[in-house]
């Protein structure tokens, strides 16, 4: 089960998304998206909260609104963390996180700890969170299949922009060698570099001519 929710409407069009549990977590850490960020409490035990930014978007593109959201969606999904003031909330790119075999279900680690930030949440907002839930729907999504889709769409675009690079590359060298073409019949048509029949004629001798040269 995974539930969904809409981010405040005046940041746009965002989703966020947790799993129910660490066996959903750890499908959700498989078979992420590029443009997921992960949310989780620093040092305590939550919820693996997910932001779906849109393609061509890096985290560095999350409104402070936004990042709210999923801050307190992230507190108040943590039995310790939602008891507290003043929690750090870390987050980094869906990339960023490291599965490894000895690591229990649903744990990660970062590949670069420099990609990790802070956000402090001095407080569980009610407001935030009654809105975040109005918006709650549960899903059993084929995680898998969604992610194999957007591989071979993107595989499909790839093909598409080679294809498309091909063709201009080929246009442009058909061009070069009709210029090329061009430049080379105009060097051999020059007015100067050309001998008429009757500079033939004049340059060269008649059978006479030679005849009596030899006598």
């Amino acid at each position: 089960m995974v539930f969904y929710f809409k981010a405040r409407p005046d940041a746009g069009d965002y989703t966020i998304f947790m799993g129910l549990d660490k066996f959903e977590n750890e499908e959700l850490i498989k078979y992420g998206f590029p443009e997921d960020v992960w949310f989780h409490v620093d040092k305590m035990s939550s919820a693996h909260v997910y932001l779906r930014l849109h393609k061509g978007q890096g985290f560095d593109d999350i409104s402070e609104g936004v990042l709210e959201d999923c801050a307190q969606l992230v507190k108040a999904n943590s039995i310790q963390g939602n008891k507290v003031n003043n929690v750090d909330v870390v987050y980094t790119p869906w990339s960023n996180l490291k599965k490894t075999a000895s690591m229990d279900v649903g744990q990660v680690g970062f590949h670069n700890s420099k990609m990790v930030r802070t956000i402090r949440v001095e407080k569980r907002v009610n407001d935030i969170i009654n809105r975040l839930n109005k918006t709650k729907v549960e899903k059993t999504p084929d995680l898998r299949a969604e992610r194999e889709a957007v591989n071979a769409a993107e595989r499909a675009e790839r093909k598409q922009h080679l294809r498309e690079k091909k063709k201009r590359e080929d246009i442009e060298r058909l061009e070069k060698e009709r210029q090329a073409d061009m430049r080379s019949y105009k060097g051999l048509m020059v007015t100067d570099k050309m001998t008429s029949n009757k500079d033939i004629a004049s340059s060269n001798k008649s059978l006479q001519e030679l005849e009596d040269d030899f006598m």
